[in-house]
């Protein structure tokens, strides 16, 4: 029964900032290991940011640090990814995905290591 129910994204300019929300129910994100990945057209799906079932450690892919912040708002089941400075290549679809437990740091950022997904939600970014 646990459904990941995402928002945010659409059409923006380059350099701008916005943020994608992953909503939980149906299990506690304490205790869960979370992350997103995104998709771009022709390409594989790719690890973008994970942070750990503790919350007490975030990595990022080399193409979004220092850009891309995940965080966890416990209170409100909630996942987000705050995405600044924004480029043309950001532009994908980007998913929030869950798994109950903790993950090594190399299973969070393989994607079949999550058993549950968001519909994923699109992000175009025009120069």
């Amino acid at each position: 029964q646990v459904q990941l129910v995402q928002s945010g994204g659409g059409l923006m300019q380059a350099g701008v900032s916005t943020s994608l929300s992953c909503a939980v129910s149906g299990r506690s994100i304490s205790g869960t290991a979370m992350a997103w990945f995104r998709q771009a057209p022709g390409r594989e799906r790719e690890f973008v940011a994970s942070t750990s079932w503790t919350g007490n450690l975030r990595y990022y892919a080399d193409s979004v640090k220092g850009r891309f912040t995940i965080r966890r708002a416990n209170a409100e089941n909630t996942l987000y990814l705050e995405m600044n400075s924004l480029q043309p290549e950001d532009t994908a679809v980007y998913f929030c995905a869950a798994q109950p437990g903790r993950l090594t740091t190399e299973q969070a950022r393989a994607a079949d290591e999550y058993n549950y997904w968001g519909q994923g939600t699109q992000v175009t970014v025009s120069s």
